[in-house]
């Protein structure tokens, strides 16, 4: 990371990186991760990237030494992909119905070839009858190059203070 800013434009090595295009990004996430998509979602990861979904009590501790619902390196991800595609992943057989909204984006930081953001997202769910609205906030690292953004680690939030109980974050991508 060589700067800290909130602007519309960062640099990022010889690169300009737009909010316009962290955002049309992460709409472009947002639509696969809805149509159920798993495939095409997975390559918006670079070969190293990680996915975190820490615990509801959350603050700030590493994953390392903390409760986490989703620790995932690039070959967990994958793996899940597979296993939610298939009939194996019983609870999202058939899978849950999502409309993802995502709002507040922020350019953080630029690095010589990373762009760190934040973002808002809401979730709506429907599963068994049921609606569930899941709410938090997105700290990712994209690898930015001259064919675009990745994933480098991509880390959902959860801010509510607890979930429903008995319910299922099988679909939590």
């Amino acid at each position: 990371m060589t700067s800290t800013t909130s602007a519309a434009v960062v640099s990022v090595g010889t690169r300009t990186v737009t909010r316009a295009e962290v955002e049309d990004f992460l709409y472009r996430e947002a639509q696969l991760l809805d149509e159920w998509r798993l495939d095409e979602w997975f390559t918006m990861f670079e070969a190293d990237g990680r996915m975190e979904v820490p615990t509801t009590d959350w603050a700030g501790w590493d994953a390392t030494t903390a409760g986490y619902f989703v620790c995932d390196d690039y070959d967990l991800i994958r793996a899940r992909v597979k296993r939610l595609k298939s009939r194996k992943a019983h609870a999202e057989n058939p899978h849950s119905r999502t409309h993802r909204m995502v709002s507040n984006v922020i350019l953080l930081e630029a690095g010589a070839e990373t762009v760190w953001i934040s973002a808002n997202f809401l979730i709506h769910r429907y599963r068994d009858n049921g609606a569930y609205t899941y709410v938090g906030r997105y700290e990712h690292v994209l690898k930015v190059d001259d064919d675009g953004l990745r994933f480098r680690v991509r880390r959902a939030i959860p801010v509510m203070e607890s979930m429903d109980p008995g319910a299922r974050l099988s679909f939590i991508l």
